[in-house]
């Protein structure tokens, strides 16, 4: 059965949804709840800054390819007579830097339940949802995790499939043809990974969480639905739809950062304040997610709450 399926009509209604649920009426107490359930759906996912400035008088980080080859020898002498203790400190930072990534994905599978529960019913709540929500958000940080490791896992072969090329140029201290096969390799191979996990995180967090949601199923069971049910009969009302959140990401980014510039708002880097400050472009993306999906029928609705007569909202946010 043929859909009319459009990329453009859902930015109006994207847009109506999120002054409804943000300014009509305007209430500073839902925006700091449902900026919390926000902040927790982007836990762990912020970029990192890069340190400005050449501190090598014009030469950056490059040096005489001499100078390269004679710290690589000093750096592999120091490792092999420092082996033992190097080992068991990547080891401890290693198990540290898991928890801590495991921890940061559950309060965020979690997280994104409860936002988009929160824009879907046009309230800000924490406590109801996050019991809620439990067996989702766990089948969802068992995905993600999972996900991650095999992320880190390929980075580890890439690594050492690179290592093993180059190998005989690192041991005879110079840069010839295995290194340069080796280069060429390890950019080829990272390049397909990238796009690869870039294309199952993109199809996770904008298709399979908005299915598990509205489904009420585990993560494997939404990727059937999604698989079966989206990209199988629409690929190129999907692929359309991420060019349209590329380009929707892009122009949100602009106005963020001229928002941030106008009203010389340093809050806005704060973990968060920021969100809260933010919220609207949070809101008004995901409401274009939602209002997209709606159009495939009624196992896709999310917004339960008539815009003329709506209830009052839970806005606890106890713990």
């Amino acid at each position: 059965m043929a859909m009319d399926l459009s990329i453009v009509k859902p930015i109006g209604e994207a847009f109506e949804r999120t002054k409804q649920i943000l300014f009509v009426p305007f209430d500073v107490g839902k925006w700091f709840v449902l900026g919390f359930c926000a902040f927790l759906a982007g836990l762990g996912e912020g970029g990192w800054g890069w340190p400005g400035g050449d501190e090598n008088g014009g030469r950056g980080i490059w040096h005489e390819p001499g100078e390269c080859f004679d710290g690589v020898d000093q750096a592999l002498g120091w490792v092999r007579e420092h082996l033992s203790w190097i080992i068991l400190i990547g080891s401890i930072l290693f198990v540290v830097a898991v928890t801590l990534t495991a921890l940061l994905a559950w309060l965020r599978s979690r997280g994104k339940f409860m936002f988009l529960d929160g824009i879907a019913h046009n309230r800000g709540a924490v406590v109801e949802p996050w019991h809620r929500f439990r067996q989702l958000g766990n089948s969802l940080f068992g995905f993600s995790f999972f996900l991650m490791l095999l992320q880190l896992m390929t980075v580890a072969l890439i690594t050492m499939i690179v290592g093993m090329v180059a190998w005989h140029d690192i041991d005879a201290g110079e840069f010839g043809v295995h290194a340069i096969v080796a280069l060429s390799v390890g950019g080829v191979l990272t390049l397909l990974a990238t796009l690869v996990f870039l294309t199952l995180n993109l199809l996770l967090d904008h298709l399979v969480v908005p299915a598990m949601y509205a489904r009420n199923v585990v993560v494997m069971e939404a990727w059937s639905i999604v698989r079966h049910g989206l990209l199988s009969a629409h690929t190129g009302a999907i692929i359309l739809f991420f060019v349209m959140k590329f380009i929707l990401g892009i122009v949100l980014t602009v106005i963020a950062v001229i928002t941030t510039v106008v009203t010389c708002c340093c809050l806005v880097a704060l973990p968060y304040i920021g969100t809260v400050i933010l919220l609207p472009i949070l809101v008004f993306n995901q409401c274009y997610t939602l209002c997209f999906l709606e159009q495939f029928g009624p196992g896709w609705r999310f917004f339960t709450v008539n815009r003329d007569s709506q209830t009052p909202q839970d806005k606890s946010i106890e713990v």
